[in-house]
């Protein structure tokens, strides 16, 4: 990329692509006559509104038109769901025709026919609310401005797609009457585009990465994509009014975008459906997987269907009552978008009753139990649609079987058994059905099929993570640290061979008494002690610290959930309000039991304290609750106690796959050897989701990386004794780190510091997986890599406003140390400097040499005087040479191990004087500072002076200056034939002050060098006589920070 493809030629693209592929019309801001107090294009709007509502009269119209403009106070997100309620359902207004009042709706959008509307793409489009802003990019629906879009640019390092959501952050502050209007917001710097809402932070704005909902070659999706992927006229309107919700959770409101894999999913659903109702009733299987979304998929999808089908009866189907009550409210949340109000059947008498009184229209859930075999069915109507949730658990069987027990007499008798599958399809005949899955149907599991049809859409594991949708997850084995016995293990295999067959009743019977042992063994005093103390240990050094440090412990049994608790209370008497216990009740239990479970209420009490981030609550025991369609994003870490196989493996794991800020991925740690039961159901999973997560193990994968990364980054430290990091005092640790930030700046060439920070952050990745099978040696040995690629990444990264201070560096360092080994270490590189300093000043400067951190001083110094020489560099030829050798002179004795820190240290600060002395030097003459670098040109050879007096050589350089600002043009870096002339006019005055002397000609290659570079620094302005030159000593340096604020 061109540095020179700056942000306005990117936005210039934008707006060509708009214009010519996507056929919007162009708006230039600045030629629109227009009020700019209000934000929407109300020439346009006001024609829109009549266009699309022929026949209503004025009165209706003007009344739209002031509920457009006027809402009540509020939040943002409050008038914005009012705004989108008008722009998806159009605008209630009441009326007076003769006398009578009518009522009617006003359309802000013609859905059916999108060439009915406006779409125009703006760009310097000045708004002026709490302060005067002009966004990058405006996308105008019918005078709306629904979309808005800020870009940065891409050739500039110093800004990316995070500094734009920032800026639309901001302009949610200084213009928030734009976002009133506001459908959907779009922050874009070329290599990465992404939309969200008004309410998404910036790890929920998402890509765009198919134009017709084709999941190939989506890893590196282009820009043209994104847009032309979203802002097809067609599709925009289908996202504005089918795919974008408010979910009301309970003082907080989030507005919702669906990503791509649910819009193009949700639209295949649909024609799938339509499909089912005139064929088989098989709608098909939607397989997302676990944290893409689901729930929303499935509200998206039934607010399709009432339009798409003609109100149907929605009638959704979950396998169990925490399920039913977790869906029901996901759909409860979004009530308003699905214009209804979902119910919950409470019997199935209730369901019938709820079926039979209506013939359209309703979203009722239920669950599997409340379809009991019965042989009338509860609804014939064909206008019903089922969607079942988790459409691949056992119960799912279509054949009937013959099942032999005994009665009370002793006498065997043959009883007919049906299966769920066939009482559903019993009960509700004619309806079609539609099966939504986080999780693939088993190779083995053909009756699912034969309910639902076949795959819809499959959006994998690999595709979300790789989309960012989601995390990966992985592994940890730490069994062996429970001493577990051979017949224990053998017990578990049991277990799992047990569940593998969905089995027969009498095989569960006898399989109980087997795993009466089992539960005899886990539970066992002795083996739980270990499993607490190692899950304690592993938590408190690996977890704890980590995000929000949320841990669930999937407990074996009710029983053992509440040894693990008491067990851990023991250990730890404080944490009292930070573990929980999740699990369900019964009559039978012990009274202890019940105060610690608690009730509904509790349990919901104990679920919202989990979700949020803040709270005390940090671990979860869990036996089955929660293991399935429980949301808490921050949660990164499983414990797993119990054995568990197929979907309900996949469903708990997904429990910590959820995306929150910078979560690298969730880890389970298994305690019963779920690891060949983990490769089975990837089995499952799509060809791709094998090749990416056939092993996921951490012993596996992420601690050889560790391995390997911990060699190669103490290669690169070759040569530097660290081993004080390990040993030393937190003093002698801070001088450590001080000295490697050096070593690893100044001593190796630039790519090798650079590939050290490639390999030392590789090498905190792996850690952040498998930290708990490192021992203690090599953690601390990689916080200490980890501490200096920080440092050497802050120092190196000089783009505009990113140079480091001090105190944060020093904050820096004390943090890192904290985090990585609990350390309270403090640093402190300039003790005494409270104010701020001039690198020129003596007191610094002293400072400077008398830094315990050597290294580190000498790479402070070569930085800040860099500085200076690179002004020169501008403005004077002869002093930019001087200083730039010297400096390189020390630093290559310093390189060769020539000289000392100590040494090159006193060559700087010698260096540092001399600029300072030099800039003194043109006080004394009277010579101004461009005046002076003419005058460094003219005595560049040292014998000019013995040709000449001092007043001469100063009479030249006045002259010289003179002719240059008199005779300068505005064309000189263009023409040559004007730098032709300039060069003449130098070479006339030299000549007739009879310069150079005889045999020194290269004189004047200098003084023209020096004359050439002044010109090309000259500012006109105004034809006033301005320099670009600024004497930089004038004012005080500040040092490497961001600012000027005081030093603490």
């Amino acid at each position: 990329m061109s540095k020179f493809f700056i942000e306005a030629d990117y936005e210039n693209s934008i707006i060509e692509l708009f214009q010519n592929d996507l056929g919007y019309e162009y708006v230039y801001g600045p030629d629109i006559e227009r009020d700019f107090y209000c934000p929407l294009y109300e020439d346009v709007l006001l024609e829109s509104l009549y266009r699309l509502n022929r026949g209503l009269p004025d009165d209706a119209i003007q009344e739209a038109l002031y509920k457009l403009k006027t809402f009540e106070n509020g939040e943002l997100v409050q008038k914005n769901a009012i705004f989108m309620d008008y722009l998806q359902n159009g605008i209630p207004v009441r009326f007076f025709v003769g006398g009578k009042e009518h009522s009617t709706i006003v359309y802000l959008v013609d859905y059916k026919n999108f060439e009915n509307n406006s779409f125009i793409v703006a760009n310097q489009w000045t708004f002026i609310e709490n302060s005067n802003k002009r966004p990058d990019i405006i996308l105008f629906l019918n005078g709306l401005p629904v979309v808005l879009i800020e870009l940065k640019s891409p050739s500039r390092e110093e800004t990316d797609a995070s500094e734009a959501y920032r800026q639309l952050r901001n302009y949610m502050q200084e213009i928030p009457s734009m976002f009133i209007y506001n459908a959907i917001c779009v922050m874009s710097d070329q290599l990465t585009s992404k939309a969200g809402t008004i309410t998404s932070g910036e790890d929920r704005f998402m890509e765009w990465k198919t134009k017709d909902g084709n999941y190939e070659n989506t890893q590196y999706a282009q820009f043209d994509t994104f847009f032309e992927g979203m802002f097809q006229k067609e599709r925009l309107l289908d996202i504005i009014k089918n795919f974008i919700c408010f979910s009301n959770e309970g003082i907080n409101t989030f507005k919702i975008l669906a990503g791509y894999h649910q819009y193009f999913a949700v639209r295949k659903a649909i024609e799938s459906t339509k499909h089912a109702i005139i064929t088989d009733g098989k709608g098909g299987v939607f397989w997302h997987t676990q944290g893409s979304g689901k729930s929303l998929s499935m509200v998206f999808y039934a607010h399709l269907l009432q339009e798409a089908l003609d109100s149907p009866t929605i009638v959704v189907l979950t396998d169990r009552n925490d399920l039913d009550d977790q869906l029901y409210s996901q759909f409860a949340k979004c009530k308003d978008f699905l214009r209804q109000e979902p119910l919950q059947a409470e019997s199935r008498e209730n369901l019938k009753t709820l079926l039979a009184g209506r013939k359209a229209n309703g979203i009722i859930f239920t669950t599997m139990q409340k379809f009991e075999e019965s042989n009338e069915p509860l609804s014939e109507r064909h206008n019903i649609i089922v969607m079942a949730d988790e459409a691949h658990r056992g119960q799912y069987g279509l054949a009937e079987k013959i099942k032999i027990t005994k009665n009370e007499d002793g006498d065997e008798v043959a009883k007919r058994v049906i299966g769920t599958a066939r009482i559903i399809r019993n009960t509700l005949p004619n309806a079609t059905y539609i099966g939504f899955t986080g999780t693939p149907i088993s190779a083995k599991d053909r009756s699912t099929r034969e309910v639902f049809g076949d795959y819809i859409d499959i959006y994998d594991m690999t595709q979300a993570v790789e989309d960012g949708a989601t995390r990966p997850v992985y592994y940890e084995s730490r069994v062996i640290k429970l001493n577990l016995d051979e017949t224990t293990l053998k017990l578990i295999d049991a277990e799992y061979d047990l569940m593998a067959l969905n089995a027969d009743e009498e095989v569960i019977e006898k399989s109980k008494r087997e795993l009466g042992q089992l539960e005899a063994v886990l539970g066992n005093d002795n083996t739980i002690n270990s499993l607490v103390c190692d899950i304690i240990d592993h938590y408190e050094n690996n977890r704890e610290n980590l995000l929000t440090g949320k841990a669930m412990i999937v407990a074996y049994s009710r029983p053992i959930a509440m040894k693990i608790y008491k067990r851990i209370l023991e250990l730890r008497p404080t944490w009292t309000e930070k573990v929980g216990v999740v699990m369900t009740s019964s009559n039978n239990d012990p009274e202890e039991w019940k105060q610690i479970i608690g009730n509904k209420h509790h349990k919901n009490e104990l679920a919202k304290k989990f979700k949020d981030n803040s709270s005390a609550m940090k671990i979860a025991i869990v036996v089955d609750m929660w293991l399935t369609g429980f949301d808490v994003p921050s949660l990164a870490t499983m414990y797993v106690y119990k054995p568990m196989s197929g979907h309900n493996l996949m469903q708990a794991i997904a429990r910590v796959n959820r995306v929150f800020r910078d979560k690298e991925g969730g880890l389970v740690v298994d305690y019963v050897g779920i690891a060949t039961a983990l490769k089975k159901a990837m089995n499952d999973y799509t060809a791709r989701d094998k090749k990416n997560y056939g092993d996921t193990d951490v012993a596996k994968v992420a601690f050889p990386k560790f391995q390997e990364k911990l060699s190669v980054c103490r290669d690169k430290f070759h040569g530097f004794d660290y081993s004080k990091f390990q040993t030393g005092t937190d003093l002698e640790r801070s001088k450590t780190i001080s000295g490697a930030v050096n070593f690893i700046m100044g001593r190796e060439k630039v790519d090798e510091k650079d590939s050290f920070v490639k390999e030392a952050l590789m090498l905190h990745q792996a850690l952040s997986l498998c930290s708990s099978l490192v021992d203690e040696n090599s953690r601390f040995e990689a916080a200490f890599f980890e501490t200096v690629r920080v440092l050497v990444l802050r120092l190196t990264n000089t783009g505009v406003g990113k140079k480091i201070s001090l105190p944060e560096m020093n904050a820096r360092i004390n943090e890192l140390l904290k985090q990585s080994i609990k350390s309270d270490g403090v640093i402190n590189l300039f003790s005494d400097i409270k104010e701020e300093f001039s690198l020129f000043d003596p007191k610094f400067l002293q400072e400077v040499a008398n830094m315990k951190e050597k290294n580190l001083a000498v790479e402070l110094l070569k930085k800040l005087i860099a500085e200076q020489v690179s002004v020169y560099r501008r403005t004077n030829v002869v002093k930019s040479e001087k200083f730039s050798e010297i400096m390189q002179r020390s630093l290559n004795a310093y390189l060769n191990g020539m000289l000392t820190n100590e040494e090159v240290i006193e060559e700087m600060l010698k260096l540092a004087k001399q600029i300072v002395a030099d800039q003194k030097e043109g006080d004394k003459l009277g010579l101004t500072a461009d005046e002076l670098a003419f005058y460094d040109a003219l005595t560049k050879p040292q014998a000019i002076k013995d040709f000449y007096e001092n007043e001469e050589l100063i009479a030249i350089t006045k002259e010289l200056a003179d002719t240059l600002r008199k005779n300068k043009t505005i064309d000189w870096q263009k023409r040559e034939s004007a730098r032709a002339k300039m060069r003449m006019l130098i070479k006339k005055l030299l000549k007739k002050h009879k310069y150079p002397p005889e045999g020194m000609d290269d004189a004047v290659q200098t003084v023209m060098i020096q004359c050439e570079l002044w010109t090309d620094n000259y500012n006109f302005e105004e034809d006033r006589k301005i320099y670009s030159y600024i004497n930089h000593t004038e004012e005080t340096l500040p040092l490497v920070a961001e600012d000027r604020g005081k030093y603490s």
